[in-house]
């Protein structure tokens, strides 16, 4: 692969992916401007990406099924050559496109609705590998719109199959066969390999060149394992080590405040709880217990099921900041969220002693503010005095806390809710409120329970707490999913019945107004349909995000004193809504929500002494949709949710941002490779810690940089 200007002793230094990264992918026999195209439109723009444009499965030729074997019902891959096509329009004006194909042992016929392209790319001769679920039909085996890879007349052993695109002209042999010249004249040098030798033999790891070799011309399937499970790792390792590098390079430059634990507030205060804390809540409080007293800054994430008793554990962080003269602050995203958090926490430390030498007597109660976008002006100057003062202790409120006309006397504990829905920006701005040259102590929490890998790897700069058990006295919610006219009309008489008893329901659509695209039903519809039906003789609300600050506080506080019976809702009361005397949670076309989505939902109900109720309404029109509903009612776990929200949507709706551009997971899943995360986790920090600045990795260094992007790393660095 060398060029004349690389010759001499550097050129035959083994290959480093930035050496491949800077060839083109013209630089390959028969790759002019056409082919270039081509390959622009898969992804592929040099010699880099071709080798990493790994192949999606294999065609095993020493283990090959035969049509004759294929099993109706199971999905199976089979190489077989086209002997006929046609194409004809159905009664519906779809093209229906027939295509037989036979391999030795007998005759398949595959058929494709709309998209009769297939009759131009399937010519008689063709030989291909069809994907797809087995059917009988008439007494014959059938694939409906099966997967279809052209591979060429291949006689390997093992033959790879990739990602290819009609629409570019780019087919599976032909990427094979750039990816067999690259492999061939970069053979004499050899492809660099900058993971240490001794993080190889740990985790019985082949070589960078052997994984490359294994991975697009494996001789063997155990072959392509052992070289998938290194690039795996390799992926991993770089996404780790950016993580733990930006984990370590804020430790080396923050000055945190050491508080002591020890003084009794926090004691008192779980003291006077009139119930225990459960073994997750003291096995948090512990592992933020240890990290404020370090002097280094606290950056943690607490994550915990609906109702696990977050607050109560971000509230004794922040009453370990109080007694030792600091300030703490919580920030949450919405006003009703402040407020409720705010009356919640003034209600718990109501009696709880600081000393105070401005005093009388020498102490006084904690005190606990407001402060949202409708405080007004003069409780603003009033609170602002006393903040700079230190009269105020706990501060709760929006993203009003940020502005620049507040300001601490002494910021030592900050709690952020529901960390996704604020910017980097936002964060480090309420982080640098404090007068105090140190920086506060960081804990962010979300009750979107997440994978422990997923957490590992979008979250991997913070320290991880997890909340997995619920308080005793959480009463249970009886999840149904209601599909027919019959089960919705049984819906209704449960509302009705349950506001008879005393209690109160949500209703929850997915849209505000009434869309001709999406047949699903909004809130403005639902209440109107509701008001003069089949709830006409209960007290409706509505709440919705196009609402007025004003309005939506106005009904949300008429909701939550009883004045309303019924609250028709979009998801703006997904978070952080707390209304104990609320018994059914009510989901219309439930099936358009996500697993997280609906969990969240629910866990608005069951919050009081009464058992609640949550009713999943209307049809799923796809597998995935009736996979999602048939889990929420199944468990109630959101941990387990989680998983398998995972392996139903993949990882790409996890990692969120990073999915733009180039991906470097490309390999691997944070569903099937759970455990090298957290080995890959484990080498990266073993590797940073003996050598802070990677100096003597630097190829591992330029790699992360390179594979990663700016874009990428910012992404995994911000939060």
């Amino acid at each position: 692969m060398s060029s004349p200007d690389e010759q001499g002793a550097a050129a035959e230094a083994p290959l480093t992916l930035a050496a491949f990264a800077r060839m083109p992918i013209t630089r390959l026999k028969g790759v002019g401007e056409k082919r270039e195209k081509a390959f622009a439109a898969l992804g592929i723009d040099n010699v880099l990406d071709l080798l990493m444009h790994y192949p999606r499965r294999y065609i095993d030729r020493t283990n090959e099924a035969s049509i004759t074997d294929l099993v109706p019902g199971e999905e199976a891959m089979v190489l077989a050559r086209v002997e006929r096509v046609s194409s004809r329009k159905t009664k519906n004006r779809r093209t229906l496109t027939t295509v037989t194909v036979r391999d030795r042992t007998a005759q398949l016929t595959c058929t494709f609705f709309n998209q009769p392209w297939r009759e131009r790319q399937l010519q008689p001769g063709t030989e291909a590998v069809f994907f797809g679920k087995v059917d009988i039909f008439r007494n014959a085996r059938q694939m409906t719109n099966p997967v279809v890879d052209l591979v060429g007349d291949k006689t390997g052993r093992i033959v790879p199959v990739y990602p290819q695109s009609e629409k570019a002209g780019v087919v599976t042999w032909e990427i094979g066969g750039a990816v067999e010249e690259v492999l061939r004249r970069s053979a004499s040098r050899g492809i660099a390999d900058p993971v240490p030798a001794d993080v190889r033999s740990q985790y019985r790891l082949v070589t960078r060149s052997d994984a490359i070799l294994g991975i697009h011309a494996p001789e063997s399937m155990g072959q392509m394992v052992e070289a998938r499970k290194r690039l795996v790792f390799d992926e991993l390792l770089r996404v780790q080590l950016a993580l733990v590098l930006r984990k370590r390079a804020l430790e080396a430059v923050s000055q945190g405040i050491p508080h002591d634990s020890g003084r009794g507030l926090v004691q008192r205060f779980h003291a006077n709880l009139p119930f225990a804390l459960t073994g997750a809540q003291q096995r948090a409080i512990a592992e933020i217990d240890a990290d404020l007293a370090k002097p280094v800054p606290m950056h943690r994430l607490l994550q915990g099921d609906v109702g696990a008793g977050k607050t109560l554990v971000a509230l004794s962080a922040l009453l370990v900041g109080v007694q030792g003269r600091y300030q703490g602050a919580l920030m949450a995203p919405t006003e009703v969220l402040a407020e409720q958090h705010y009356i919640g926490i003034r209600a718990l430390v109501a009696d709880l002693i600081i000393p105070d030498d401005a005093t009388l007597l020498g102490e006084r109660p904690v005190r606990v503010e407001l402060l949202t976008n409708r405080t007004t002006q003069s409780e603003r100057k009033r609170l602002a005095a006393d903040l700079a003062s230190g009269a105020v202790d706990l501060l709760v409120g929006t993203h009003a806390l940020i502005q620049d006309s507040v300001a601490f006397r002494s910021l030592g504990v900050v709690v952020i809710d529901e960390q996704h829905r604020f910017g980097v920006e936002q964060r480090a701005a309420l982080r640098d409120k404090s007068a105090n040259d140190a920086a506060p102590d960081v804990l962010v929490m979300t009750a979107t329970p997440i994978p422990r890998t997923a957490a590992m790897t979008v979250y991997g700069d913070l320290d991880v707490s997890v909340l997995d058990e619920l308080p005793p006295g959480r009463t249970p919610i009886e999840t149904q999913w209601s599909r027919t006219e019959a089960d919705e009309a049984a819906v209704w008489q449960l509302v009705r019945d349950e506001v008879a008893a005393g209690r109160q329901a949500y209703i929850v659509c997915p849209l505000i107004d009434e869309s001709e695209t999406l047949e699903v039903r909004s809130a403005q519809e639902t209440y109107d349909e509701l008001a003069h039906g089949e709830l006409a003789s209960l007290r409706l609300g509505l709440l919705h995000g196009r609402m007025p600050s004003a309005d939506k506080e106005q009904t949300m506080r008429a909701f939550r004193e009883r004045e309303l019976e019924v609250l028709v809702a979009t998801t703006v009361i997904e978070v952080g809504v707390d209304v104990p005397n609320a018994t059914v949670m009510v989901i219309l076309d439930a099936a358009r929500f996500g697993i997280a989505q609906l969990h969240q939902l629910r866990g608005r109900v069951g919050r009081g002494v009464h058992i609640s109720y949550c009713r999943l309404v209307g049809e799923a029109n796809t597998p995935d949709g009736e996979a999602r509903l048939e889990a929420l009612v199944r468990t109630t776990d959101g941990f387990e949710l989680a998983e398998i929200d995972l392996d139903l949507r993949g990882e790409g709706t996890i990692m969120g941002e990073r999915q733009k551009g180039r991906n470097d997971l490309r390999l691997a899943s944070l569903r099937r490779d759970r455990d090298w995360v957290e080995r890959a986790r484990e080498a990266a920090f073993a590797l940073v810690d003996a050598d802070p600045g990677l100096a003597a990795h630097e190829q591992l260094r330029v790699e992360m940089e390179l594979i990663l992007g700016d874009n990428d790393t910012e992404f995994l660095l911000k939060s």
